[in-house]
């Protein structure tokens, strides 16, 4: 019996020029960010994205191949919404113990100088001089402060023409960031400090819904369903009630056998909670209550959704589980790898520690997308995803900074 990948595989491919003719009439006068990645589930039955990221931090993860043919990828991006900015600031995390975040700054940097240009690798605060970190490969990075003199940013006592941020702003740096003139992509009002995970679900679903028609299947193959609540007080049991009942409205309005109880904005696999009832969330014991109330940085968590559980159909020769990523530059896809985990089961969140990467090449669909279902499916999935990021930026009214259609 096919799997819905290959089912929808081959209506892609069927109606290659219709799918890709409705994508762009849906993208036109839309500005889409520079990267975004996607973390998908697909249990055989459903394939959906379960998480977006509008500043990835895995491109070291990325297979060799796709990391070579990103610079192409960026030169024209760049140059189609920029022109030939002289000098890139690459804003990074300020988390410098962590050597696999830094190695992927280093495949950025990488990326970037591929695609002609002069990069400078930067955090939004104060340095006393040019700052070594170490990678997790034991390479090197420097990285200086970027400075705000009156809206413009400066790396090195150098104007920047162009900034990229790969730093999520789960802190909004209101005092560093006022007034920015300077391009700025992906924008700071897209940073978790104000974006919400529930506004993206919902965009996806609508843009999927008419996918799904276009290629002729049901749209609920597609979709994953999301639900909102709050206020949310991991330690008030009053509103621990209120989340349980709706998680178990939630499970019998789905049929979902699992839901995911997760931060409305977060990141990192932060404040993220499996469960099969309501009656769990009055159970939860102190230590789940604490991991349901902080997030990255410390902030408190007052929001959450409430998400429809995927299994994942990916094993791996271990016993553990696995789910594909898929990273896009614009519009386009650059690359991907699978997550696998070998102490989590196909239910569970693998985005925790412990999981391993293995890689998932997109340029094969260079060569013939016919022969690459999972490449495509996931590919499409991932381009419908930053679609809604797009519209998700608009209807937000959210402004790219120096972005030229």
């Amino acid at each position: 019996m096919s799997s819905i990948q290959d089912v929808i595989h081959k209506k892609i491919v069927e109606r290659y020029d219709r799918v890709t003719a409705w994508f762009e009439g849906r993208a036109m006068g839309l500005a889409f960010p520079i990267y975004a990645s996607f973390d998908i589930r697909d249990s055989g039955d459903k394939i959906a994205p379960v998480d977006a990221n509008i500043f990835p931090a895995g491109f070291n993860n990325i297979c060799p191949a796709d990391q070579d043919a990103a610079g192409d990828v960026v030169r024209r991006y760049i140059k189609r919404h920029y022109g030939e900015p002289k000098n890139i600031a690459l804003l990074c995390e300020e988390h410098t113990g962590n050597g696999f975040y830094w190695e992927n700054i280093r495949t950025l940097l990488k990326i970037f100088t591929l695609a002609g240009h002069s990069i400078h690798a930067c955090l939004p605060r104060d340095l006393s001089s040019p700052m070594p970190v170490s990678t997790a490969s034991g390479a090197t990075v420097t990285v200086s402060a970027a400075v705000n003199r009156g809206g413009d940013i400066w790396v090195d006592e150098i104007p920047m023409d162009l900034v990229i941020c790969n730093n999520d702003f789960s802190d909004g740096y209101e005092e560093w960031s006022r007034g920015i003139k300077t391009a700025f992509n992906p924008p700071r009002e897209l940073g978790w400090y104000r974006r919400k995970k529930f506004t993206f679900f919902q965009q996806y679903n609508q843009l999927v819904g008419e996918f799904a028609d276009l290629i002729g299947v049901e749209s609920r193959l597609l979709q994953v369903a999301t639900d909102v609540f709050s206020p949310f007080d991991s330690n008030d049991p009053d509103s621990r009630s209120e989340l349980g009942k709706k998680v178990d409205e939630f499970l019998a309005k789905t049929g979902a056998p699992f839901c995911f109880v997760k931060n409305n904005s977060g990141t990192y696999g932060l404040a993220v909670m499996q469960v099969y009832s309501g009656a769990e969330i009055q159970d939860w014991n102190n230590k789940v209550r604490k991991k349901m109330r902080a997030a990255k940085g410390g902030r408190e968590v007052s929001e959450v959704i409430i998400q429809e559980g995927i299994p994942t159909r990916f094993s791996e020769p271990d016993g553990g589980s696995a789910e594909p990523c898929i990273y896009t530059v614009g519009d386009g896809l650059v690359g991907g790898f699978l997550r696998s985990h070998a102490e989590k089961g196909p239910d569970e969140s693998l985005n925790s520690p412990g999981a391993v990467y293995k890689r998932l090449c997109v340029s094969d669909l260079l060569i013939k997308v016919a022969d690459c279902p999972m490449e495509n499916v996931y590919g499409w999935i991932s381009r419908l995803g930053v679609l809604a990021i797009a519209l998700e930026a608009r209807t937000g009214g959210i402004e790219f900074t120096g972005y030229r259609d």
